[in-house]
């Protein structure tokens, strides 16, 4: 039996079957490359869902990672710690915000977006005690927590799992009707993803991201824009909303804000805002952590530079470009995208999303599919645009078969 064989067969005896992962063991990783335990080599295509953003191995991060290490790692939020005060001084200057409720993962920092919104609703706008209400979009993917899964239209995300949190209208994402209709006295949040990732990279029509923000200024509603995927360089910009211009009024932010090392969230908005909390009411054990704070303070000091949202610009263009030379031959129906991130609508007759992506995975290639027939690219920032290139190639051969 092969090494593969072996961890596969091993991992799937004594760990729960919530993923369906492809059938690689991934042993070794650097810069946009993975090495297995058979020592075969895989461009990585797919980033961890945008968590490793500047690559497998940065040096900068993993430098940063080390020096930290050897001071001190955890003193709990009981204690101030050395490095808590520059990564919220520094987040928050990124953000154009004031303050920063730093947690560990994605989900945390949403479920803390839902809690502050509601406390906002309830202490600052005066809407009736349980009566707040948080509009969200149909195709959304904020997490796996009972709340976030409550407003979830994704049926594997939601089946078996309730009884369901209330306080909640889904409206389909990008009608700007519908949210208009939806949005009410006892509405407190809209909270939307600037493109949505798990849907298949779905990006609003011209206009819609405004018109949210306009709605919710009107109405005195907090405009929450989840950034976990989108935000950090994905899109060319620091974060997509910029794409129309927009500021909402708290971005939710994960994944590359740790750089594939740690799992590193927060939520960023007002002191008027954020100041709704009180000692007691919300917190985190490892939240802001010293490595957590030290790894951030990194990745925010070299988006700082601009160098990657130009990348993600350059590249995304020639990325998008190329997919689209594929849509009307029969294999590819649809692309979407927006930078370094496009997901691709595969014909029913070249195969499901899935067999997609295995057969990529026999030419060295990774990425993931989703909802049956699409597949999601979103290599690391850093990838050569000779190493994307080849890559593209593969998923052009794999289509010709």
């Amino acid at each position: 039996m092969s090494n593969t064989a072996v961890a596969i067969t091993t991992a799937e005896a004594h760990s729960a079957h919530n993923y369906h992962p492809l059938p690689v063991v991934v042993a070794s990783a650097d810069g946009a490359w993975m090495t297995d335990v058979e020592g075969r080599r895989y461009l990585d295509m797919l980033a961890g869902y945008s968590a490793l953003n500047f690559g497998h191995g940065n040096r900068r991060l993993i430098e940063a990672a080390k020096a930290q290490l050897e001071r001190v790692t955890l003193t709990s939020r009981a204690f101030h710690h050395d490095r808590f005060a520059d990564f919220c001084t520094q987040l928050a200057e990124l953000c154009g915000m004031e303050m920063v409720l730093p947690m560990n993962t994605g989900a945390e920092a949403v479920e803390t977006a839902v809690k502050t919104a509601r406390k906002w609703g309830y202490k600052v706008k005066g809407v009736p005690d349980g009566q707040a209400k948080i509009v969200v979009a149909a195709g959304n993917f904020h997490g796996r927590t009972t709340t976030i899964v409550s407003f979830s239209t994704d049926p594997e995300a939601r089946a078996d799992f309730g009884p369901y949190t209330p306080g909640f209208q889904i409206v389909p994402y990008g009608d700007v009707d519908a949210l208009d209709a939806a949005v009410d006295e006892n509405t407190v949040a809209v909270l939307i993803e600037p493109i949505q990732g798990e849907a298949g990279v779905l990006v609003p029509p011209p206009g819609y991201l405004s018109f949210v923000r306009d709605l919710t200024r009107v109405r005195n509603v907090l405009f929450i824009a989840d950034e976990i995927q989108s935000g950090l360089g994905r899109t060319g910009k620091t974060f997509a909303c910029e794409h129309e211009g927009v500021v909402p009024d708290m971005y939710v932010l994960g994944k590359a804000l740790g750089g594939g090392v740690v799992p590193v969230s927060a939520v960023v908005s007002s002191a008027e805002i954020l100041g709704v909390f009180r000692p007691g009411e919300h917190g985190s054990t490892f939240g802001g952590n010293p490595l957590a704070c030290a790894v951030a303070l990194e990745v925010i000091a070299m988006l700082r530079t601009g160098e990657y949202q130009q990348r993600a610009t350059e590249l995304g263009d020639h990325l998008h470009h190329e997919l689209r030379l594929l849509v009307g031959g029969g294999a590819v129906e649809a692309v979407r995208g927006r930078g370094l991130w496009a997901g691709v609508d595969i014909a029913p007759d070249r195969g499901t999303g899935r067999q997609i992506t295995e057969r990529l995975m026999d030419r060295g290639v990774l990425v993931k599919d989703t909802h049956g027939s699409t597949i999601r690219i979103a290599p690391p920032l850093v990838i050569s645009k000779e190493d994307l290139d080849w890559g593209l190639d593969q998923l052009r051969d794999v289509l010709a078969d």
